[in-house]
């Protein structure tokens, strides 16, 4: 039949929407085998950090170790699935199991079962907010948190992360919550600290700095928990005090769906849409940074919905909210990893270790997981961007600070709400108060450029040329039109033109247009002319829609409005300005 897609179409067709559904089991089907013995070598480096880790940051979240190896097997399965990004490593990341530490704790108040509940569930909702973000185009929430507060926020959760475990090497336990309550009580228990247990910390802490300089193929992480483990083997330090994480349970983890009083979900949303913000800011900045290294494109509304679905494969898999992971994608990369089948092969390195290998992780100390914590926490710190940004604008590294004073003072949960409304302020000042300029011509420069940065500019009498870099609303139309009077004023009774460049213009609410059109009937009253350059076709596209109209001279360009200024000085002995006016319409809403 005529119009039949041919079998070949067809395929064609089903695998184009594949494609846009799963874009990783499109690369799969299309797997090159050549790739295969660097994805491995790659996933083994990958999985050799990603044990201690996961282990590491169990613990931190305040859950048992295998926990920790749970939510390392099925999210990387489902990002390898359902991710844009060839390299990125999902999984327990430190600033995310903090907060859900933060958030769920006092909802289980002690009790281990509930505990695992509901941070199972904190996981399942984040992944489900995360895919309907997907599905509302919400990806440019990776761009909402600025750069300077989040990294703000991580150098926050650094330092809190890094107190809340320094108590292990010490040999006690630190319960109060934020940076400031756990320093003091840190300094306050020096006094008990348990010496075996801080020989083994310092230990730990030797081979983390030891280990990259004379053997850097070997993870430090991996490195600090063997040395450490056979350490309290071979001397028995478990008899002189020192804690050990115990027997790991071997097995997969079961799959099931968590149960949780109905009353904590609203609480439990509202925490999961900041787990899912922070962990997705967080991941795209990762992702981005090794596509840009490797030349090539990440889809930030697909990879919202493949955190989420990482988050829901880690739920009913029994693990807590994943990630994605910057210091195990870098060691992917660094050991060649190429394609998605590194964190497919990171998976099934974990999941063997859990069915055949557990046995030896029970003589880990604690001690060395809070080693490799505050190792882990440290990097977080990220002092080089803080002095990039204080030589780029000082007004951002006050906005960096303030984030990280947010975890300090009000806790980790509450500090994304801090984060959020600092996003918030900035974004508002920026538009609000955008920059204002006024323009002239530059000897030796082509175009228009702003009189403040070039003391050489020039201006022609009777006629201003201003820019307003910014919307035109209700939140900025009273400082737009405070600017406007400002510069006429200035200008002085001369003035004739008072051109105004609107191609920063991109919209204007009622609010702006109204104040245009009282900058217009001002000008008017005082024989001067507001004269619009720029958008000329798409105003009078937009007010022939709405059928509104009133005389105005207009000018696709200002190079051309400085030219039909110049030629109605010469002719204006001639004939008046009426002579020459042109009809246009409103500005567009």
């Amino acid at each position: 039949m005529p119009g039949t897609p041919t079998p070949t179409q067809t395929r064609e067709r089903r695998f184009q929407y594949l494609s846009r559904i799963a874009p990783g089991v499109a690369e799969l089907l299309a797997y090159r085998r050549t790739d295969l013995p660097h994805d491995v070598v790659a996933g083994l480096s990958v999985a050799a950090v990603a044990l201690p880790v996961g282990v590491a940051y169990a613990q931190l979240a305040g859950f048992r170790p295998e926990i920790g190896l749970y939510a390392s097997i099925l999210p990387l399965v489902a990002y390898a699935l359902f991710g844009t990004s060839r390299q990125l490593i999902v999984g327990p990341d430190a600033a995310t199991c903090a907060i859900v530490a933060a958030a769920v704790a006092p909802m289980a108040a002690g009790d281990e079962a509930m505990y695992v509940s509901l941070s199972v569930t904190l996981a399942f909702l984040a992944g489900v907010l995360c895919i309907i973000a997907r599905f509302l185009r919400l990806g440019a929430l990776a761009d909402f948190l600025s750069r300077p507060i989040l990294i703000g926020f991580l150098n926050g959760m650094a330092l809190s992360i890094a107190l809340g475990q320094i108590g292990k090497i010490f040999g006690f336990t630190i319960t109060r919550e934020r940076i400031i309550p756990r320093l003091a009580e840190f300094i306050s228990k020096l006094n008990i600290t348990h010496l075996p247990t801080l020989a083994i910390g310092s230990a730990a802490f030797a081979v983390l700095f030891l280990c990259p300089r004379f053997i850097p193929r070997l993870p430090a992480a991996l490195a600090a928990m063997i040395v450490t483990g056979v350490a309290v083997k071979l001397l028995g330090l478990e008899a002189a005090g020192v804690k050990t994480i115990g027997a790991v349970p071997a097995g997969l983890p079961p799959i099931r769906f968590p149960s949780f009083p109905l009353d904590l979900l609203p609480d439990l949303c509202a925490d999961a849409a900041g787990v899912a913000l922070i962990g997705f800011s967080s991941m795209m900045l990762t992702a981005r940074s090794f596509a840009a290294k490797n030349r090539y494109e990440v889809d930030v509304d697909r990879e919202f919905a493949a955190l989420g679905a990482a988050n829901i494969a880690a739920a009913i898999s029994q693990g807590f909210a994943v990630s994605g992971a910057d210091s195990r994608t870098a060691v992917s990369d660094a050991a060649g990893g190429r394609t998605r089948v590194t964190g497919l092969v990171t998976a099934a390195s974990v999941a063997t270790v859990l069915l055949f290998f557990t046995g030896p992780l029970q003589y880990v100390p604690t001690a060395a997981l809070g080693a490799v914590l505050v190792g882990a926490a440290l990097s977080l710190v990220n002092v080089k961007a803080l002095k990039d940004i204080y030589q780029i604008d000082r007004r951002e590294l006050v906005v960096s600070v303030l984030a990280t004073i947010g975890v300090a003072t009000v806790g980790t949960v509450k500090a994304i709400l801090v984060a959020v409304i600092l996003a918030l302020l900035r974004f508002i000042k920026l538009i609000s108060r955008p920059k204002v300029e006024i323009l002239g011509s530059v000897p030796g420069m082509p175009g228009l450029h702003s009189i403040d940065r070039h003391r050489n500019a020039s201006t022609i009498p009777g006629l201003l040329m201003f820019r307003f870099n910014a919307p035109i609303v209700f939140f900025n139309a009273a400082f737009f039109k405070s600017s406007a009077f400002d510069a006429i004023n200035a200008a002085g009774p001369q003035l004739k033109w008072f051109v105004m460049d609107m191609i920063p213009v991109t919209m204007m609410d009622v609010t702006g247009l109204q104040t245009v059109r009282d900058v217009i009937e001002s000008l008017r009253e005082r024989g001067m002319e507001l004269v619009p350059a720029g958008r000329e076709t798409e105003w009078r596209q937009w007010a022939d829609r709405r059928g509104r109209k009133f005389g105005l001279r207009s000018f696709a360009t200002m190079d051309a409005a400085v030219a039909g200024y110049e030629q109605e000085m010469r002719s204006e002995p001639e004939c008046g300005p009426e002579a020459h006016l042109k009809l246009i319409h409103d500005p567009p809403i």
